[in-house]
């Protein structure tokens, strides 16, 4: 891992329960990159939110090239859907995804939040909430600030925070965003980022 790594050692003792992600603009790369050498028995569930563009509103696209590398189960969930371990839930076209308690999933279509739905912030100050220190928050590359805030309130009540090297995302805004707003606890360049999950949720 290079130089710019930065690592608060207290977030790795803690007990994580759940795996939230954003990514927008290069997402599915991205994605590809982090989520197709997780392991089968990987321990945590994880939540996603992948903007998406108009002409590229179908979940089902996005699943198809998931699961074709994945070894965990990548579905689009439904709403009051419970969370559960080794899967993947990417939030469905234009309806943000929330945790609603800890352990369930709700899908609302209320306005955009930065002009978009779903919304990296909801999912992230929903999932800070039911979870408080037990989440994981990572922001990948895209081209608005959408997941800053929620990003700080997953580190505000000590969940542990990454954000993709602005170098290594192929848009490098919501990452610069992220980091400038929540100082999170690790910034990994993508090609790192699976291998420290791997390494992390097993200790």
């Amino acid at each position: 891992m290079n130089a710019f790594v930065t690592q608060k050692t207290e977030g790795l003792k803690k007990h994580h329960e759940l795996i939230v992600i954003g990514a927008s603009w290069g997402g599915l790369e991205a994605l590809s990159a982090i989520l197709s050498p997780l392991p089968k028995d990987f321990p945590l569930p994880i939540l996603v939110v992948q903007h998406r563009q108009r002409n590229q509103l179908d979940s089902g696209f996005f699943i198809e090239i998931l699961n074709r590398h994945c070894q965990l189960n990548v579905l689009e969930p439904d709403d009051k859907e419970h969370i559960e371990t080794g899967n993947i839930y990417l939030a469905p076209s234009n309806y943000h995804m929330l945790v609603e308690h800890k352990g369930a999933l709700a899908l609302s279509n209320d306005e955009p939040v930065h002009y978009s739905r779903p919304s990296i912030d909801l999912l992230f100050e929903s999932a800070a909430e039911s979870y408080q220190e037990n989440v994981i928050g990572i922001i990948l590359t895209g081209a608005n600030q959408d997941g800053a805030e929620g990003l700080q309130a997953i580190n505000v009540r000590g969940g542990y925070t990454l954000a993709q090297d602005p170098a290594t995302a192929e848009v490098d805004t919501m990452p610069l965003a992220a980091i400038a707003a929540a100082q999170p606890d690790a910034i990994l360049p993508l090609k790192d980022i699976a291998s420290f999950l791997i390494k992390f949720c097993k200790n």
